[in-house]
């Protein structure tokens, strides 16, 4: 099948490339502004998804049989949310299967556990434009899969924003705390593309949850990070955000038991693929 990957330059989409032709995919990728210097083999295409013409051009150039999108624009609503229905649409058109990367921000934290039933009430701009691009994405592609994940942690190797992020702390080049007082379920990235990858290959829909089982607070996530690098995890800053003026939500906890009962792909949890030290 040929894959098309939006936001292929990205952590995510990086690790969805590695991994498609294994999984039986001839993938493609989108990029924003540069591809990626290591580019490969692979067919890439300039993509502004605020740009009609360009998305459904880049559609029929590349004519996939699948597509998971997983870019994202922060809390810019004209990318998160707007580019995100406005693929949907031109992958619907097309008769396209869709997988569509939403986020656990997408939730307040009120109720703590959050199944694959529970409706969005995000609190912030990014959380707010999620949720939009959600409801936009199943009116336009009812068939395809909208897949909530939490934090995205790398092998090391390569950093993702919250390795880059402990070990700025670590080294004392950025300001800011560790949140303990903010839960999420992170997920390893390799775990996340292998489950992407199989629920493109397959004929599911709707709304699944693909998270990490262990929930740990912003610091215990971000002392496990310093600890399999080798870091001086006593110099990362501990913090509450609740009781500042800050907005987020606190305890969003992603219940992904329905889908991992569908999935082969194993999700391990953060205390088990953070043991490993890299080498």
């Amino acid at each position: 099948m040929k894959l098309l990957i939006i936001g292929g330059s990205g952590f995510l989409g990086g690790e969805l490339l590695r991994r498609a032709p294994a999984a039986g995919f001839a993938a493609a990728a989108t990029y924003s502004t540069r591809p990626p210097e290591a580019a490969g083999d692979v067919a890439w295409h300039r993509l502004d998804v605020r740009d009609p013409a360009r998305v459904t051009g880049v559609l029929d150039e590349v004519a996939p049989s699948v597509i998971v999108n997983t870019s994202s624009g922060g809390a810019d609503w004209a990318v998160t949310a707007e580019g995100a229905v406005r693929v949907a649409m031109a992958a619907s058109a097309r008769g396209c299967r869709l997988v569509h990367v939403s986020s656990d921000a997408v939730f307040s934290g009120d109720r703590g556990r959050y199944d694959e039933t529970c409706l969005p009430d995000p609190v912030t701009p990014y959380g707010a434009a999620k949720a939009a691009a959600e409801t936009g994405v199943r009116l336009s592609a009812p068939h395809a899969v909208v897949a909530r994940t939490s934090l995205i942690i790398g092998d090391g190797h390569a950093l993702s924003a919250h390795e880059r992020h402990v070990h700025d702390l670590v080294a004392g080049t950025r300001d800011g705390v560790l949140y303990t007082d903010v839960v999420r379920c992170p997920v390893q990235v390799a775990d996340l593309a292998a489950a992407l990858l199989e629920l493109a290959a397959s004929d599911e829909g709707g709304v699944r949850h693909i998270a990490g089982p262990d929930a740990l607070t912003r610091h215990e996530l971000g002392v496990l990070v310093a600890r399999r690098d080798g870091l001086d995890a006593s110099r990362l800053p501990a913090g509450g955000l609740g009781g500042t003026s800050l907005r987020g939500a606190l305890d969003v906890r992603l219940d992904s038991g329905m889908t991992r009962r569908r999935l082969r792909t194993r999700l391990r949890g953060a205390r088990e693929f953070l043991a490993e030290r890299r080498g």
